[in-house]
């Protein structure tokens, strides 16, 4: 993984928490003018001076860790403004905007560990934190302007399925980003190499049986076939698999020609609608590399869309990260 996810700070806190060493989770939960992070953004400061995540790009996280260890030592959360407005005035964002962190100290982690739990179950999760006692806690069913709730959605799954160095270049990018990837292929060195990668593999045997795999809305399906004969039989099973994209590469003439033959097969009309063709962002790409950014930029942006929270939150009018 190339970055910090919402669920490494969870963990960080759960981990520190068993070596018997207090943490803050910091979330921040307001926002005046612009921020490169959005609302819900964390990050968790312990005792012993470690930290994970951040608010920006190292202009406020040294003062962010000393507030935090402040808190612990008072034993009170609290909101503090950093930027335009805050008390600080040698603390400044080079956007010139401002922002609120919420300190929230954790001498119990319940919350944090069904979090974890519902994660681990790819289930999303969240959790409340109370703007005013700065305590947290369960996610009660009615809305309440007194709290953030921040949310959790399962890690991002990537089911890729092909040959060749489409295949290759894809499955390592993603995996480099953080995916939860398992590539699918009938190229026995291509499985070998990414075997020894440490990123999951399954052969394809057989083109008219997709080997058993799981998915769910936090998964995304995607073929990277030039030889589309092995999307006859395998495209109908896996569009009929539960995730938030499906996608098949090839030309505009490619896609049409797929999409026939799909009806032609008397697949469902609404399985053939969930299928994108010439997927990713960048056109006409000449290279495996670039094909794969191409695609993973897309995938991501929809994944993103896909794990949003669906209830509206009152409290300052937030925009909330995450799943709900």
């Amino acid at each position: 993984m190339i970055a910090t996810s919402p669920r490494d700070i969870l963990s960080f806190a759960v981990e520190k928490g068993k070596a018997h060493r207090r943490s803050v989770i910091v979330t921040l939960a307001g926002i005046e003018g612009s921020s490169s992070r959005a609302i819900g953004t964390q990050m968790a400061v312990c005792e012993d001076g470690s930290s994970i995540g951040s608010f920006s790009g190292g202009c406020i996280e040294a003062a962010v860790c000393a507030e935090a260890l402040m808190v612990m030592k008072q034993g009170q959360g609290r909101t503090v403004r950093y930027g335009s407005g805050s008390p600080y005035i040698d603390i400044r964002l080079p956007c010139g905007g401002g922002i609120d962190l919420l300190f929230t100290p954790l001498p119990g982690l319940d919350a944090v560990h069904d979090a974890l739990a519902r994660l681990d179950r790819r289930m999303p999760a969240a959790i409340a934190f109370d703007l005013q006692s700065a305590a947290s806690g369960a996610v009660a069913d009615e809305q309440r302007e007194d709290r953030i709730v921040v949310y959790y959605a399962p890690a991002l799954r990537i089911i890729a399925i092909g040959q060749g160095d489409d295949l290759t270049a894809f499955a390592r990018l993603g995996s480099r980003f953080g995916a939860d990837i398992l590539a699918m292929t009938p190229d026995g060195p291509v499985m070998a190499a990414l075997a020894h990668e440490g990123i999951d593999t399954l052969p394809l045997r057989l083109r008219n049986q997709l080997p058993d795999c799981d998915s769910d809305p936090w998964t995304a399906i995607i073929f990277l076939f030039h030889d589309h004969d092995w999307e006859e039989a395998l495209l109908p099973q896996a569009l009929a698999k539960p995730a938030f994209y499906h996608g098949a590469i090839g030309s505009p003439r490619t896609h049409r020609a797929r999409l026939s033959a799909l009806a032609n097969a008397g697949v469902l009309q609404s399985d053939i609608d969930q299928l994108r063709g010439m997927i990713g962002v960048i056109p006409a790409t000449r290279d495996p590399a670039t094909l794969a950014l191409s695609i993973l930029g897309e995938v991501v942006a929809e994944y993103r869309l896909a794990a949003s929270p669906v209830q509206p939150i009152a409290d300052r009018s937030l925009a909330i990260a995450g799943k709900c």
